[in-house]
């Protein structure tokens, strides 16, 4: 290890033991919305080229982005509604005739492809906000339940999103059932309770899957750390548990350690952080907060990802959805025509994605009063800590691991990464 200058006053001790080994790592990014990559695809293609090779690419000046989520049809950070089957008002088509990804091949898909050369690795989750309104009990692309008589239509339509990003030689590596069961005041939204989501995985979707020899995982609940029961309630059964890889947390409400439990509750079950913002207000950048409240809150209860909400949006927030769609989500980039200007949550997962590769472990670090760490082995045997200083004033580190160790002063409200 490398001795680093030596702050004032005791130092803050964080011991490491790379021995004892917790969650491996599946990766770090941000969701895919179909308004990022309408931004994406509108660019130059050299300047396209540029900003894709730094978000995904590995290189000493490259974030390297390691996962992605995907809206199964239209999210509310789209210009406009739509789903893979759109009828006319009254209209129903149980066999999935009319199914079409060719919203997608507008743009999510030739992005998707121009990342996958960069990045071929890379994995995606794909999470719907609605099922087609024909489907819904309300006949409203806003609310409303998947009716009982659709469940098994339902299941067939995921498995013809995943056969038909599979065709464009994109592999979804997960879904989720419904981004955000609980909400019903986004556009499109669907609520989906537990026990609705206990029958459609136990006795459809998760059949299935199996019978076509599917291997995308089915990851549960999908919406915030303030109702870890509903995923308790879901794994409880065991013919569903069998075919559910893990749940789903966002953080616009409640706290991680909700998903800590889940993970003592069922313990070979995974955990995964799907969506959460940060954002840059007045061009601040204060990483230390949501570094230390979302990547390392995350990290240290078990998930095996972070990703962040969204990855592009224009200096207006554009596009969203009317009447339920997000105005004020902010891109980890902002692009106007070529410009390209890098906000907060780019840095905030660029503290992980380009240091903790795919495969690494969570290993054990030690708790500290004043700033929040967490600590990784990689596959070539490298340590990597991220330290988050949320507190007022600088802090003096000191970092431990058998004989050796290391010291340095973090300035208030940052954050920094360690690799030796």
């Amino acid at each position: 290890m490398n001795n680093f200058e030596r702050g004032a006053g005791q130092p803050e001790i964080i011991n490491i033991n790379a021995e004892k080994k917790y969650q491996s790592v599946d990766g770090f990014g941000f969701a895919l919305t179909g308004g990022s990559a309408q931004h994406l695809i509108r660019m130059s293609a050299p300047q396209r080229k540029k900003l894709l090779s730094e978000l995904f690419g590995n290189g000493p000046d490259q974030v390297g982005i390691s996962y992605l989520r995907v809206s199964i049809g239209a999210s509310d950070l789209n210009e406009y509604v739509f789903s893979y089957d759109d009828l006319k008002a009254g209209e129903t088509d149980a066999e999935l005739k009319h199914f079409s990804l060719s919203q997608d091949e507008k743009d999510v898909v030739p992005v998707l492809k121009e990342i996958l050369a960069i990045s071929p690795k890379i994995k995606i989750m794909g999470s719907p906000w609605s099922a087609p309104v024909w489907m819904k009990s309300n006949q409203n692309v806003q609310g409303g339940r998947l009716m009982d008589k659709y469940y098994s239509t339902y299941a067939n339509y995921f498995m013809k999103y995943i056969q038909a990003m599979k065709s464009h030689g994109i592999v979804i590596d997960a879904v989720t059932i419904q981004n955000e069961p609980f909400n019903d005041g986004n556009t499109p939204s669907m609520q989906f309770l537990a026990k609705e989501a206990l029958l459609f995985i136990r006795d459809h979707l998760g059949p299935s899957f199996k019978r076509a020899g599917i291997k995308t995982k089915i990851v549960l609940y999908d919406h915030n750390c303030d109702a870890p029961e509903y995923p308790i309630s879901i794994l409880a059964d065991r013919e569903a548990a069998s075919y559910i890889d893990g749940s789903g947390f966002h953080l616009y409400a409640g706290q991680t350690p909700a998903m800590g439990k889940v993970h003592d509750a069922f313990p070979n079950k995974n955990i995964y952080f799907t969506e959460m913002m940060a954002v840059s207000k007045d061009g601040g950048f204060n990483t230390a907060y949501p570094v230390g409240r979302i990547l390392i809150g995350a990290l240290r209860n078990w998930s095996k990802n972070v990703i962040l909400w969204n990855l592009a949006a224009d200096p207006k927030y554009n596009p969203h959805t009317d009447n339920g769609g997000c105005s004020i989500c902010q891109g980890a980039v902002t692009i106007d025509g070529d410009k390209v200007q890098r906000n907060l949550a780019y840095y905030v997962i660029a503290h992980a994605s380009k240091f903790i590769p795919f495969g690494s472990s969570r290993i054990e670090s030690s708790l500290t009063t004043k700033v929040s760490n967490v600590a990784f082995l990689t596959p070539e045997g490298k340590r990597v800590l991220i330290v988050s200083n949320n507190s007022a004033e600088p802090q003096t580190i000191k970092v431990i691991e058998g004989g050796q160790s290391f010291s340095y002063t973090i300035n208030k409200s940052s954050s920094t990464t360690h690799i030796w």
